[in-house]
């Protein structure tokens, strides 16, 4: 039967997937603008950094803060431009691909499904050609890229802010301040790539600038060492990376009779959407970029590099863990989600791998999250957790959801990292229960900044939170009385997950706030509130983490005028033929209200160990406790064991260091000292016995002989034929006449031979 691949355009010739047009506003069409100011910030800084007046931190932040004002007009311009093709049709270019591998085109078609408008702005430009495959550069712009684009910048910009009070007096001022824009020039470039090969090299380019700044206090070894752990766990990762890549690119060239390969995203995309590519192939592909979201994105059990990662500056722990390298793994995903649903069969399936993951990535983050000391711990296993959401809502067809919860969590994460960052910067430590303790009165703002943050992350109503958390849950399909009906399958078990997965954050979150905030203080010194550009960016985070949610209201709840509701996926979400064809669950009040109560539960049994039963504890032993000395790790031995599991995260870090890297140090070790021994060594030694061997002949048998004895020769011939000539030379003339006569008789004797 033959397969049908839909291709459009505004013009018939052009050769673009379905739903890519090469118009668009100037804003649109040029949005490599963006990116590049924040990479010239990092050129001028590093060169030029140090003869600023301010160490090249006011160039970094110009640089960013001009890009945040580009990306809000451009999301001005793709609100005008999505709302006025909401209603076109576009005439499309239908090209039959038959059994015999022949393409005919046929102009006849209109739209897809329907009359789908031309939405995406695409621009490329060839950057060289090889062996008849051009290879390009370009941008692709939709709803998602200009989301990224003001989420990456506005957080960026504020931690650029922040970083400027922060690192102040760092030995590194002018370096961290360039890596730092760069850091956010990769990512830019990351989320507007129009193709994957572009896509890897800035996803290679931000796993660098991570490597370099989480290791920005290098001459400490946890330092350096963390950041060789992120490196090298993504580089395993990355691996999945190329194959997939590689995979999808021969996949396409199979696919197009005229194509040898092709790294274009949309258009493997729309091929995959339209079931044109193997699926075995599809499946290979999936996992392979799967691999790479494990490691990038931190999910079970490539996760362990990202809670080391926090030995870097605080606000770069920000930047990673809301806007940059953590969530281009969810974005991947949500980019070539065309493959990922082929790949996986996500529709109408009841589990998958990648909703696998994700559902126990966030039940094994949050469980980890409980048992920290340091709060920029508890917030990383708290990022692992929540990036688990993402996936799973991926992985369950929920793809709106997702990048919602994506774009809310970047708020109320930064948030409550920074937030950190301020209280660490007063009490000089991170751990909670050694140096904090009772601050709420002496950092009000932090405190209430970072409750704001806590309740986001918890999810309960009217916060940010609780509105893409539900949405995750929603999309789940849900059963019976708690609805989610009408989704791309019945995910039960994902439902399961995300719900206890409320109920733990909720209850870390209740725990991080008692060690940090109640309680008597604990540390030394005395702590104050942190500076205006401290507290001004937590403030920005903190309003935006109450306001996010509002901007995807659910249709079902009706507690805003039609207008207003699901105003981010009408402008977020794909609807060309370049993204499958998803299904929408329906909103449910009773999920909701129960997921709701579930949360409430976390905080309520939290709340009442911590604020009650330590409090009580802590009041009869005149003391601030942290926890009771007879709690339940201590009475029980099934609690006692869990601890030591979690302490000990899972023997995660045991497995890597003490089986795998050991025990692939230990026969690579021996062979190379073998090779070492027996090949290298023996190799030299033979050459250099060779030498010897052939040096002694030389000089007894060709200098002393040979040499040395015709210079020795030479010499007593000369030496006797000097003696004779002594005796001829008597003075005497006719001597001297005699030996001429002779000679000329034996001359002219010769002559008369020859002759």
């Amino acid at each position: 039967m033959d397969d049908l691949l839909l291709l459009a355009s505004t013009s018939a010739d052009a050769g673009l997937p379905l739903g890519i047009t090469l118009g668009g506003s100037w804003l649109l069409r040029n949005v490599w603008l963006i990116p590049l100011l924040p990479t010239l910030s990092f050129l001028g800084i590093l060169f030029f950094g140090k003869r600023m007046p301010r160490g090249g931190s006011e160039l970094g932040i110009a640089a960013v803060g001009i890009a945040f004002m580009l990306a809000l007009l451009t999301g001005v311009a793709w609100v005008d431009h999505r709302d006025s093709s909401h209603d076109e049709e576009v005439h499309v270019a239908v090209v039959v691909v038959d059994d015999h591998g022949v393409g005919h085109a046929d102009e006849s078609a209109e739209g897809h499904g329907g009359g789908h408008p031309s939405l995406a702005v695409q621009r490329t430009a060839t950057w060289f050609q090889a062996g008849g495959m051009a290879f390009t550069v370009g941008t692709l712009v939709d709803g998602l890229a200009v989301m990224m684009l003001l989420v990456v910048t506005i957080v960026s910009l504020l931690v650029h802010v922040y970083s400027t009070e922060y690192v102040r007096g760092d030995r590194r001022y002018t370096h961290f301040f360039a890596f730092l824009s760069l850091f956010s020039a990769s990512m830019l470039l990351l989320v507007v790539s129009e193709n994957t090969l572009q896509l890897l090299c800035a996803w290679e380019l931000v796993g660098v600038c991570s490597f370099v700044l989480i290791g920005h206090w290098w001459e400490e070894k946890p330092n350096s060492d963390a950041a060789l752990k992120a490196f090298l766990t993504n580089r395993v990762g990355d691996m999945g990376l190329l194959v997939g890549v590689s995979v999808l690119f021969f996949a396409v060239g199979s696919a197009l009779p005229d194509r040898f390969g092709s790294f274009s995203i949309a258009e493997t995309n729309a091929l995959a959407a339209s079931g044109t590519l193997s699926h075995t192939a599809l499946l290979v592909a999936s996992c392979g970029l799967m691999a790479a979201v494990m490691s990038k994105s931190g999910q079970f059990f490539l996760h362990t590099w990202l809670p080391d990662a926090m030995a870097g500056p605080t606000p770069v722990s920000a930047l990673i863990h809301a806007a940059t390298m953590v969530v281009a793994g969810v974005f991947m995903i949500a980019r070539m989600y065309g493959v990922f649903f082929e790949g996986f069969q996500i529709g109408g399936s009841s589990i998958n791998l990648m909703a696998f993951i994700g559902g126990l990535t966030t039940i094994v983050g949050a469980c980890l999250a409980f048992v920290q000391r340091d709060i920029k711990k508890v917030l990383a296993y708290s990022t692992i957790s929540q990036l688990g959401y993402m996936v799973m809502a991926l992985g369950v067809g929920a793809w709106t959801a997702a990048v919602f919860h994506l774009f809310t969590h970047a708020f109320f994460k930064a948030c409550l990292f920074l937030g950190s960052g301020s209280v660490a910067h007063a009490v000089h430590g991170f751990d909670m229960k050694s140096d904090m303790g009772g601050l709420r009165r002496r950092m009000p703002h932090t405190y209430r900044t970072f409750m704001i943050g806590t309740i986001a992350l918890a999810g309960l109503p009217p916060l940010a939170g609780f509105w893409s958390k539900d949405e995750i849950l929603v999309g789940t399909g849900g059963w019976g009385l708690l609805g989610g009906t009408g989704g791309n399958g019945a995910y039960t078990l994902m439902l399961g997950m995300g719900m206890l997965t409320a109920a733990l954050t909720a209850a870390y979150m209740t725990r991080c706030v008692y060690l940090t905030f109640f309680g008597e203080f604990r540390g030394h010194g005395e702590p104050h509130e942190s500076g205006r550009l401290i507290t001004v960016p937590l403030w920005i985070l903190a309003g935006l983490a109450i306001v996010a949610g509002f901007l995807n209201l659910p249709t079902g709840f009706q507690l805003a005028p039609g207008s207003l509701q699901e105003r981010f996926g009408h402008y977020v979400e794909p609807v060309a033929g370049y993204f499958p064809a998803i299904s929408h669950a329906t909103p449910s009040w009773s999920l909701a209200i129960v997921s709701t109560l579930v949360v409430v539960g976390g905080i309520a049994a939290a709340g009442y160990y911590y604020f009650v039963k330590v409090e009580a504890a802590s009041e009869a032993a005149g003391t601030s406790l942290t926890e009771l000395s007879d709690g339940p790790t201590t009475r029980y031995q099934l609690a006692r064991a869990g601890l030591t599991l979690l302490d000990n995260r899972y023997y995660l870090d045991h497995l890597y260091n003490g089986v795998v890297a050991d025990g692939t140090k230990g026969p690579v070790a021996r062979l190379a000292y073998r090779i070492d021994q027996q090949v290298i060594d023996r190799t030299v030694d033979v050459i250099g016995q060779t030498a010897v061997k052939t040096g002694t002949v030389v000089y007894d048998k060709v200098d002393q002989l040979v040499v040395d004895g015709a210079v020795n020769a030479t010499g007593l011939a000369s030496s006797g034929m000097g003696e004779e000539l002594r005796k001829v030379n008597s003075g005497k003339v006719q001597s001297y006449a005699a030996i001429l006569f002779a000679a000329a008789t034996v001359l002219a004797g010769l002559l008369i031979v020859i002759v």
